[in-house]
């Protein structure tokens, strides 16, 4: 307890009694009697060889529970293991290497660390750190090609995060970054540690073939990554069919299901080559497993089929399209729930563009906007 706050009072023996109080202030004054705690207690790190002089090896984590002026800053000293001078420890706790090491050359060391805190008079504390010397990588990262399809709004992408690279090293201790071409990051962003994909807001429609990398540190591997944007025009939204889904979830849908239904689906519903499918979003029904996707067909003149054609050319093929996945229904309006005739029901679709629902595998990644449906009696 840092300190106390006293309400004192003093009163006469007249009478009637009188009395006054005042209130008085007791600071407590700290003494350095707490020395620095290393989390954890001691330390084991690894450093590969051939890495250049400078190589951060090791963040010491230091606290203590004295006051702030007998505590940090902190000074570091390593005592002992590093007569040599293979290594430097700097004010921030940083333990880097000072020498190119060599496999063969030495496998381990073991320094004991001092920390020493700003108090008078100083206390101190000990660590000892464990430094393993492996091998340099001697595998290539692997990572798998990523395609991203994004749906929007014309004009109104407010950008995010639309996937993430899956790569892996067969070397234990390789630390993987990331990195995207300068040129490409006025659209595009890629974080270093983690390989998620960032989109920035303001896409046009169009294909997008990024030129990322992964490194280990030694070996640098490109990565295909092709993102298609398309922008939705009103006139979809008005000729829109749902088809429900069955026991899947979004992430299912799109690594396992999405393009061979795609395919069925086109076979099922294209009077013509040139027409075009578009999947304008998918997202799950609250309260359940079941999942609805938002469809409609452009006709390659101009314009786009009516949603009763679409109805009845699905549920003529409604069999094949089951052999891909179960369907649960086929949908134009929603109408449970709500007592009138199913030729009085009149609904309407809103799209919200800036809430976007990103479904994301190793392989393919769908962002798409959310969606609402709102249906009334129109007796």
């Amino acid at each position: 307890i840092s300190g106390y706050s006293l309400v004192i009072q003093a009163r006469d023996s007249g009478t009637p009694p009188l009395s006054s109080s005042v209130t008085v202030n007791v600071d407590i004054s700290d003494v350095n009697d707490n020395s620095p705690v290393f989390t954890p207690a001691n330390y084991t790190a690894v450093i590969q060889e051939n890495k250049p002089v400078g190589t951060s090896i090791l963040q010491l984590v230091v606290t203590d529970k004295d006051s702030f002026h007998n505590g940090p800053p902190f000074t570091f000293t390593i005592l002992t293991g590093n007569e040599e001078e293979e290594f430097t420890l700097d004010p921030h706790g940083i333990l880097r290497s000072a020498v190119i090491f060599k496999h063969m050359v030495a496998t381990e060391y073991v320094l004991c660390v001092q920390a020493k805190d700003s108090g008078k008079p100083q206390q101190v504390s000990h660590t000892y750190i464990q430094v393993r010397v492996i091998e340099e990588s001697i595998h290539k990262p692997t990572a798998i090609p990523l395609e991203i399809f994004i749906v929007t709004m014309e004009d109104d992408f407010p950008g995010g995060v639309i996937g993430k690279i899956h790569a892996t090293d067969q070397d234990v201790y390789d630390v993987l970054t990331y990195t995207l071409k300068s040129e490409q990051k006025s659209l595009f962003k890629v974080n270093s540690h983690d390989g998620k994909i960032i989109a920035l807001g303001g896409l046009d429609n169009g294909k997008y073939v990024l030129n990322v990398s992964v490194s280990d540190g030694r070996f640098q591997v490109p990565i295909d990554v092709v993102v298609h944007v398309e922008q939705l025009l009103q006139e979809m939204l008005q000729n829109t069919v749902t088809i429900r889904f069955e026991n899947v979830s979004p992430e299912d849908f799109v690594g396992l299901h999405m393009h061979g239904f795609r395919r069925t689906l086109r076979n099922a519903v294209l009077s013509q080559k040139q027409d075009s499918l578009h999947i304008i979003s998918i997202q799950p029904v609250a309260g359940s497993n079941q999942l609805d996707m938002l469809f409609a067909v452009q006709m390659h003149n101009s314009g786009f089929y009516k949603p009763a054609y679409l109805i009845q050319k699905l549920t003529n093929a409604r069999r094949h399209l089951e052999n891909v996945i179960r369907i649960s229904a086929i949908l134009e309006k929603n109408c449970s729930g709500l007592d009138c005739q199913e030729q009085h029901c009149e609904q309407s679709l809103s799209i919200d563009s800036h809430s976007l629902m990103t479904y994301s595998t190793a392989r393919i990644s769908f962002v798409c906007p959310r969606f609402y449906r709102n249906v009334r009696c129109m007796c």
